[in-house]
C-alpha cells in the first residue's frame, strides 16, 4: 500500500529534477521500495553516474508537526556525520527533493548480518561524539533548553498529532516528570540518527557495513535514543551485536529506564503516524504497537 505521504512521480518527473539539479541526462530510472514518508527513485544519468532521487511529500499531505522540512534536514544529516558513517554523498537538493550519490549494498531486511550490526554501532558511537545547539529537533519543531524538557515537548507533540487524527492513545499524563531525574542526568545533546531501524542499513556482499541512509529525522539528544531502532519492537540488550560494537553496557537501572522511554516514544510516534500513512485505526500493525506500547507503560 502507497502512503498517502508519497508523492506519485514517473520517470519523466525524476529526469527533470535530475536536469534542474545536475545540468545531467537521465537514461534510466526507477522507483525503489521499502520506505513510507517519500518517493525515493534509482537513475541512471549519461555520464555514467548512478544516483538516488528523493522526493518529499505533495503540498496536499497531512504530515505529524515534527515532520516539517524533512527533506533538507537529511542533507544537513549526511554532511554533519561524513566520515564518522557511510553516508551518501548529497549532489543537490531543494526543499522537497534530494539527488544524493548511489551507496553498494541491500537493506538488512533482505538478510541479517550480524558484522554489520556491530560495524553500525561503531560509526553510530562516533556519530555520537558530534554536540548540537540545542536538545531536540532544529527548525522550531519541538524542541528544549535541556533534555527532559525536549523529550517532554516531543511527547506532547505526538500526543496532539494523534489527537488531531483520532488516534486513542493509552495514558501518558505525568509520564516525563515522574522520570525526570533520569533524564536530566543527560546533560550533552549528542547528533542522532532515530531512525536505525533494517531498512536504512546497508549490507556489501561480505556482510560488512556499507551505507547508512534516511537520515532525516534527526535530532540532539541521549545516546540511547538510537538504541531502540536498531532492535525494533524488542528490548535491546547488552548481547545485541550493535551494543558490542558501541562499545555500551552493561546498562545500569537508569539507563534502562530511558530505554523504556524511548520505546514508549517510538510506539507513541508510530501510532500517531498511522493515518497519515493510511494506516487503518484497527489495523494489525496499530494493534501490536498498542500492546506493545501498553507493556512499557507498565513496566515504568
Amino acid at each position: 500500500m502507497r502512503s498517502p505521504t508519497q508523492p506519485l512521480v514517473g520517470v519523466d518527473d525524476i529526469a527533470g529534477i535530475v536536469r534542474d539539479g545536475l545540468g545531467a541526462d537521465v537514461t534510466g530510472a526507477s522507483e525503489l521500495s521499502g520506505g513510507g514518508f517519500a518517493a525515493v527513485w534509482r537513475a541512471s544519468l549519461t555520464d555514467g553516474r548512478e544516483v538516488v532521487v528523493k522526493v518529499g511529500p505533495p503540498a496536499s499531505a497531512r504530515l505529524l508537526s515534527y515532520e516539517c522540512g524533512l527533506i533538507p534536514a537529511e542533507a544537513e544529516y549526511f554532511s554533519l556525520v561524513r566520515g564518522k558513517a557511510p553516508v551518501p554523498a548529497v549532489l543537490a537538493g531543494s526543499d522537497n527533493w534530494i539527488i544524493s550519490s548511489l551507496l553498494p549494498g541491500r537493506p538488512l531486511t533482505d538478510g541479517d548480518s550480524p558484522r554489520a550490526r556491530e560495524q553500525l554501532g561503531a560509526a553510530i558511537a562516533r556519530v555520537h561524539t558530534v554536540s548540537g545547539p540545542l536538545f531536540g529537533y532544529t527548525g522550531g519543531r519541538p524542541s528544549g533548553s535541556d533534555w527532559p524538557a525536549a523529550f517532554h515537548a516531543m511527547i506532547e507533540s505526538l500526543r496532539a498529532d494523534a489527537d488531531a487524527w483520532a488516534v486513542p492513545l493509552p495514558p501518558l499524563d505525568g509520564l516525563i516528570a515522574r522520570h525526570h531525574a533520569v533524564l536530566a542526568t543527560v546533560e550533552r545533546p549528542a547528533l542522532l540518527h532515530f531512525d536505525l531501524w533494517d531498512g536504512n542499513v546497508l549490507v556489501a556482499p561480505d556482510g560488512s557495513l556499507s551505507g547508512l541512509v534516511d537520515g532525516e529525522r534527526y535530532l540532539y539528544g541521549d545516546p540511547l535514543l538510537d538504541f531502540v531502532s536498531p532492535a525494533l519492537f524488542q528490548r535491546i540488550d547488552e548481547s545485541h551485536p550493535f551494543v558490542v560494537g558501541y562499545g555500551a553496557g552493561p546498562f545500569t537501572a537508569a539507563e534502562r529506564t530511558r530505554l523504556a522511554l524511548y520505546r514508549v516514544h517510538l510506539y507513541v510516534l508510530m501510532l500517531a503516524e498511522g493515518p497519515s500513512r493510511g494506516i487503518a485505526l484497527d489495523a494489525d500493525r496499530q494493534k501490536l504497537v498498542t500492546a506493545l506500547l501498553e507493556a512499557e507503560l507498565a513496566e515504568l
